[in-house]
């Protein structure tokens, strides 16, 4: 009994001679996993699973009725009570929106060439604007750069309504109205492709940049070859905001000429038909937002991980 109390006091002697600070941090470590434990049931698991199949099947509802809408003919459409799904799908509503859009004065592939290069240039446009002035931001001291950042931060909670008439006088003033470029540079100001852009590129160790301008790099090869490469989930996000904002736009507040105006308009233009072309209007809405939900689709995984990783709640 005498050894093994006297064994008991070698060890606590041992144990309280260490340093502090190892003691703590492994409390403090010791706790951090506690907490990272979760406790549930599998009552909870299959609650929490129920909940979520709810929710997913409440969001994906909108989407379905849309598809059902456009394969219904008009005697469904109008049905009291309304019926959800299509009983006799017809293609009748796309035969009329080929129609429509091919008695119009100017030809359908002029409307969707207007969207496609200002969706294009104005997407890619503000990628490259947004990365290159965020890269000084995120990883240099530029002075008054956490001012501009806060005002970049701050111009991300004013709506669009708000800064229409301040874009009508300046671009009226740069004699821009009227033309594809006042679409396409406001593309080029969105605000939260810089804040994504510097968030992630915060997170890019300042010893590879260093590295790599040890080996020689200069500052246009390391944001090419080494920046851009390692925040691709950012700009694969920013590139399907901004193509879904640009795909929908109409443009008829800065654009008059009716070979200059865009898809949206185009088919924004059948709804005011009547009650003749509701099966029409139908198709063009599961049209309008068919591209952005395939774009999103393909590039899911990325976006995830820029929410995930932007400090974005």
């Amino acid at each position: 009994m005498a050894k093994e109390r006297d064994l008991n006091a070698i060890k606590a002697k041992r144990i309280d001679s260490r340093p502090f600070s190892e003691i703590s941090d492994f409390k403090v470590l010791r706790k951090s996993k506690k907490k990272k434990r979760i406790n549930r049931s599998l009552g909870g698991d299959i609650a929490l699973f129920v909940l979520l199949c709810l929710a997913g099947i409440t969001s994906i509802l909108p989407l379905v009725l849309t598809v059902c809408n456009a394969f219904k003919p008009l005697d469904e459409i109008f049905l009291y009570p309304p019926r959800f799904f299509v009983k006799n799908p017809t293609l009748d509503n796309f035969a009329d929106l080929v129609n429509a859009l091919g008695s119009s004065l100017v030809p359908f592939s002029r409307y969707f060439f207007n969207t496609i290069l200002v969706t294009i240039l104005g997407t890619f446009g503000h990628i490259i604007i947004a990365s290159m002035c965020a890269y000084p931001l995120a990883k240099y001291h530029v002075p008054g750069g956490k001012i501009l950042f806060g005002m970049v931060v701050l111009s991300m909670m004013f709506p669009s309504s708000v800064t229409a008439i301040p874009h009508y006088i300046i671009f009226n003033y740069l004699g821009m109205i009227n033309t594809q470029l006042s679409i396409i540079l406001p593309a080029f100001t969105y605000s939260l492709g810089l804040f994504l852009m510097k968030q992630f590129m915060e997170q890019i160790p300042m010893s590879l940049i260093e590295a790599a301008k040890v080996d020689g790099a200069g500052e246009f090869r390391i944001y090419v070859t080494i920046v851009m490469p390692l925040v691709k989930p950012a700009w694969v996000t920013l590139l399907i905001l901004l193509f879904q904002s640009l795909w929908g736009t109409s443009g008829e507040q800065y654009i008059y000429s009716e070979d200059l105006k865009m898809v949206s308009y185009a088919l924004s233009q059948i709804a005011t038909a009547g009650a003749a072309r509701t099966g029409t209007l139908a198709a063009v809405s599961l049209i309008m937002i068919l591209v952005p939900i395939v774009v999103f689709i393909i590039s899911q995984s990325q976006v995830m991980e820029t929410m995930a990783s932007s400090g974005m709640k």
